[in-house]
């Protein structure tokens, strides 16, 4: 690591911001009105809850072994070669992850925009900008979300509010929701947007310091799962739950039919557009650092760099497996649940076996203080 001690807890919370808030945006209030209907956004409200459970679980094992990632603190905990399965496990889900964000941003612009370009050149062009982007340091990773993140909120929440006018009420109620039978299945489907605050593992160990990670992490979770239940909330309020349920990218259209006071501009989609392919670069550049970071880690690498464009190819064929739309959708609906139990589970796991084995905590805090890891105690003069 270049810069070690580096990150700030301000710093982690905007990289998970901005890694949480990506591409699923526009499909998320479609996910949560099919599972709730006009509960939405309590659907929503109780995903950001469970995925907070993964996300605290995760950044109390970095808090216990501060100086590792869970790369390497499992290997520890339950053994090399069970550790290094878990940690391949991890890698091809983010691998996954990465390649179908990039083939729904694909989607998304070869529909909405630039529909005579080919899936395949857009696809290649975001992964291309991502990998390039993932040949420096953490610290320079952190800078580059921190540096994104207003330009992704504070257009989105103007959106939001201006989406409002049109909004009613009624579309809200009842606020618990009715038609559940697919409550279960979504509420997994929107969980798994959250799957990409586990690059928090990465980023604990660049922390100056690490017990402020908590906090990090609740701020974190707090401000991307409010901007994702006030998404849902505003397209349900204005469209309806059932209407919502016949749109594909439904967050879109909430765009096009928003308009500036004054009707400065009739239409906020290129705007928003503009936003959102933001969102997925940053969300794109996460999940990617991550896997290459790992994949250095489990093979014992000084550098992480020369995997960024090795691993192009790859990720790009499984980018483009889906054979459509729907096809597409299915996969990331399966792999994204699959992938709670490699978020949540596992590192559930750890933990349990981290406080019945007594591992880390106080030796963990001693290491880092014997390299000089910022202890705030004072020696004692006796």
């Amino acid at each position: 690591m270049d810069n070690p001690r580096q990150i700030t807890a301000i710093q982690a919370a905007t990289i998970l911001v901005s890694t949480i808030i990506g591409v699923g945006v526009l499909p998320l209030p479609l996910f949560a009105a099919r599972g709730a209907g006009t509960g939405a956004p309590l659907l929503t409200a109780l995903s950001a809850l469970v995925a907070f459970v993964g996300l605290y679980v995760i950044t109390k094992l970095g808090q216990r072994f501060p100086q590792q990632t869970i790369i390497q603190y499992s290997q520890e905990l339950i053994g090399k070669w069970p550790a290094r399965l878990g940690a391949v496990l991890i890698i091809v889900f983010f691998g996954e992850l990465t390649a179908l964000a990039s083939r729904e941003f694909g989607e998304v612009v070869v529909t909405s925009v630039l529909k005579k370009t080919p899936l395949d050149v857009t696809v290649i062009v975001m992964l291309l900008m991502a990998a390039l982007s993932t040949r420096s340091s953490v610290t320079t990773f952190a800078y580059i979300h921190q540096f994104y993140v207003p330009f992704i909120m504070f257009p989105g929440l103007l959106i939001i509010a201006l989406s409002l006018k049109n909004a009613n009420g009624l579309y809200l109620q009842p606020l618990w929701g009715q038609d559940m039978h697919q409550v279960t299945r979504e509420l997994g489907t929107i969980t798994s947007l959250f799957n990409g605050a586990f690059v928090m593992t990465m980023i604990i160990p660049a922390m100056r310091n690490p017990p402020r990670a908590v906090k990090a992490a609740i701020w974190g979770m707090i401000i991307a799962g409010g901007f994702y239940v006030l998404i849902v909330t505003a397209t349900v309020s204005v469209f309806g739950p059932e209407e919502t349920k016949l749109l594909l990218w439904p967050t879109l259209e909430l765009a096009k039919v928003t308009s500036l006071p004054a009707n400065i501009l009739e239409r906020l989609d290129a705007a928003f557009l503009a936003i959102w392919v933001t969102a997925v670069f940053t969300t794109l550049y996460s999940t990617y650092y991550f896997t290459i970071h790992s994949i250095s880690q489990l093979l014992g690498l000084k550098d992480h760099k020369f995997l960024s464009m090795l691993l192009l190819p790859f990720v790009f064929t499984l980018a483009m497996y889906p054979q459509n739309v729907i096809d597409m959708y299915f996969i990331i609906s399966s792999v994204g649940r699959i992938g709670l139990v490699l978020t949540i589970a596992y590192p559930l796991l750890l933990l349990i076996i981290a406080l019945v084995r007594k591992k880390g905590g106080g030796t963990g805090e001693k290491q880092r203080s014997a390299k000089g890891g910022g202890s705030d105690r004072k020696p004692n003069p006796a």
